[in-house]
C-alpha cells in the first residue's frame, strides 16, 4: 500500500518524539571512536518544505517544531534537536524539516555508515538528489567530500526485507530505526518478525520503533508484544490531547527501543515532562515511560520496572507509574520537575501531564522531498520560490 504520504504530518508532536529520541541514541554511539552504522528501514524523502501544498494543508508542525521554535528555555537534549532544525533554515523562518536521514546524517561522524531503505522509486530517486545536493552544499564550504558509496548507500528496496543482509555490521555497532507507515496493519507484524530475526543475527545492535498509538487492535497491543522480544527493552509514549470520539487523528505515539543505552532513561524522566508541557492541547496531555526485560511465557507477569497503567488516573496503584496531568492539579510541578518524580521499582517510571551549514540548499536549489509512498513518478508540490520542493512521505492522515 503505497498511500500514505508524510509530507502531510512533517514537523508533527510525533516527528518531535521519534527525532529527537533518534539523535540522542547517536549521541551515545558517539561516545567511542569506534564507527558505526545507522541503518533506516523507511527512509522517506529526507528533507520536507513547511510552507508547501502537503505540509501546509493541515499544519501538523503546529502540534510538534512550530511550538519549540521560539522556546528559550529548552532543556539540553531537546535544544540539540530543535538547534539541528534552524540550522537547515538559516533565514530564521521555519521553512524546512528534516527527516531521519538528514538528521542522522549531521550527527554522525565521517566514519560512520549510513545504509538508507526506500521503497518508493520516486522517493528513492529524490533522497539520493538530496544527499548529492548535501555533498554540494559542503564541498561550496570548503568541507573535503567523503567518498558517497562508502558512507552513505541508499538502496530502492524494501527495508523490512533488506536489514538482514546488513546484520552483523563490520564494527558490531548499530542503530537500527523503523518507521513504517503502518497503514497495511501487517506492518506491525512485519516489524516484530524483522526485530526477532535481527536479534539473532545481531543481538547486541540498538533497534528503534517509532509507532502510532491509535484505536485499532494492532496498535494498542503492539507494544506489549514487541516487550516478548528477548532484550531489554524502553518504551516512551508522548500523548498531547484527548483522542476525538470517532477515533480520528493522531493523538499519541511512541517510540520502543531495544538495548537501550543506560544514559536514555533518566534522560526521558527529565524531557518529557516539559514536552507535556510545551505541546499538550487539554487534560489528557501525558506521557509514559517504561523499561524492562523479555515477557515470557503465558500469563506472566511484565518485565517492565514499572509497568504503565492506563486510564487509571493519577495514581496506578502502589507501584505503578504516577501520571502527572497537564491540568491544574499539575500546576505545582514545573516542567522539568517529573524528575523528582516518585519513582517505583528499581529504575522508576513516570508518566506525564502531558552541524549543518545552513541546511542542504545551499543557496541555489534546496534539496527536494518527495512522495514516500506517493504515486510513481509524483514529485510533491513546490515547497516555494527557489527551495527544497516538497513530496509527500505518503498520503493523508493515518487512519485508526
Amino acid at each position: 500500500m503505497l498511500s500514505y504520504r508524510h509530507a502531510f504530518h512533517a514537523g508533527n508532536h510525533a516527528d518531535v518524539l521519534k527525532h529527537f529520541v533518534t539523535i540522542q541514541l547517536l549521541q551515545y554511539l558517539n561516545q567511542k571512536d569506534t564507527a558505526y552504522s545507522y541503518i533506516d528501514t523507511h527512509s522517506g524523502a529526507g528533507v520536507y518544505a513547511l510552507d508547501g501544498t502537503y505540509a501546509s494543508k493541515n499544519a501538523e508542525y503546529d502540534t510538534g517544531i512550530g511550538p519549540l521554535w521560539d522556546r528559550t528555555d529548552l532543556p539540553a537534549p531537546l535544544k540539540e534537536y530543535v538547534d539541528l532544525v534552524k540550522e537547515m533554515n538559516p533565514s530564521g523562518k521555519m521553512r524546512y524539516y528534516p527527516g531521519s536521514p538528514y538528521c542522522a546524517d549531521k550527527v554522525a561522524r565521517e566514519q560512520d555508515r549510513l545504509r538508507l531503505f526506500e521503497l518508493h522509486p520516486a522517493d528513492a530517486k529524490i533522497l539520493a538528489d538530496n544527499f548529492r545536493k548535501v555533498e554540494a552544499h559542503a564541498a561550496a564550504q570548503g568541507v573535503r567530500p567523503t567518498t558517497r558509496g562508502k558512507r552513505v548507500i541508499i538502496t530502492k528496496g524494501d527495508g523490512f526485507l533488506g536489514l538482514k543482509a546488513l546484520l552483523p555490521p563490520p564494527s558490531r555497532r548499530a542503530l537500527v530505526l523503523c518507521d513504517p507507515p503502518y497503514e497495511d496493519k501487517m506492518d506491525y507484524r512485519k516489524v516484530k518478525d524483522m526485530l526477532a530475526e535481527a536479534l539473532g543475527r545481531f543481538p547486541t545492535g540498538i533497534y528503534a520503533v517509532w509507532y502510532p498509538i491509535l484505536q485499532r487492535m494492532e496498535s494498542r497491543q503492539f507494544a506489549d508484544k514487541l516487550k516478548q522480544l528477548p532484550a531489554e527493552w524502553l518504551n516512551v509514549t508522548l500523548t498531547t490531547h484527548t483522542p476525538m470520539p470517532d477515533g480520528f487523528g493522531l493523538h499519541s505515539s511512541g517510540m520502543f527501543i531495544l538495548n537501550p543505552p543506560y544514559t536514555l532513561e533518566p534522560m526521558l524522566k527529565q524531557v518529557m515532562p516539559y514536552l507535556v508541557q510545551a505541546l499538550g492541547k487539554d487534560e489528557g496531555a501525558r506521557f509514559t515511560l517504561e523499561s524492562g526485560t523479555q515477557v515470557t511465557g503465558r500469563g506472566a507477569r511484565s518485565g517492565a520496572r514499572d509497568a504503565q497503567a492506563e486510564g487509571r488516573g493519577p495514581q496506578a496503584g502502589a507501584r505503578g507509574p504516577q501520571s502527572l496531568a497537564r491540568g491544574p492539579q499539575a500546576g505545582a510541578r514545573s516542567p522539568q520537575g517529573g524528575a523528582g518524580a516518585p519513582q517505583s521499582g528499581a529504575r522508576g517510571q513516570q508518566a506525564g501531564g502531558r552541524g549543518a551549514q545552513g541546511g542542504p540548499q545551499g543557496g541555489a536549489r534546496g534539496p527536494l522531498s518527495s512522495p514516500r509512498n506517493g504515486p510513481a513518478g509524483g514529485r510533491g508540490a513546490a515547497g516555494g520560490g527557489r527551495g527544497p520542493a516538497t513530496a509527500a512521505r505518503n498520503s493523508g492522515p493515518r487512519k485508526p
